[in-house]
């Protein structure tokens, strides 16, 4: 009996043992579990202060963007007002020239008919005291200063 006693108390403290290890086993799971929940909540953080940090980085790329599509645009009408200016002095000036060659044409074909005639109004001028041309008239080809007038233009003439 004695063995059987023996028995029995070392039945029973195994079993005492086994239920400290049960409980140890609990315990450092429990611990386990916290650690990973601990873990787990700090990612978390991080990520969700990573997703905040990449929010704001798109926020303030948005505002630059916006700030520099504004300055492009600013620097367009700026441009186009410029292109606007240069177009009108252009059409002036092209009036100015289409008026200078009609000018330069008119002149020309009265210089071919002073010269085609010269002769003739001179000799008949020699001829007949009566006709005597004064020295500054109209039909002296030396003294065209009655053309020599400004051309005046502006953009207003073609709108």
């Amino acid at each position: 009996m004695a063995s059987s006693s023996g028995t029995s108390s070392g039945s029973s403290s195994m079993i005492h043992q086994n239920s400290c290890s049960e409980e140890d086993l609990t315990a450092l799971m429990d611990q386990r579990k916290r650690k990973r929940m601990i873990s787990n909540r700090e990612s978390a953080r991080r990520s969700r202060m990573r997703k905040q940090k990449h929010l704001d980085d798109l926020t303030g790329q948005i505002s630059q963007l916006q700030k520099d599509n504004e300055q492009i645009i600013s620097g367009l009408n700026i441009t186009s007002q410029h292109y606007m200016n240069v177009e009108a002095e252009n059409s002036v000036l092209r009036a100015q020239a289409d008026e200078l060659s009609n000018r330069l044409q008119s002149l020309n074909e009265i210089a071919s008919f002073l010269n085609a005639n010269n002769g003739g109004l001179h000799a008949a001028a020699a001829d007949s005291s009566c006709f005597a041309e004064p020295h500054d008239s109209f039909f002296n080809p030396l003294n065209l200063s009655y053309l020599n007038q400004p051309i005046m233009a502006s953009a207003e003439m073609f709108y």
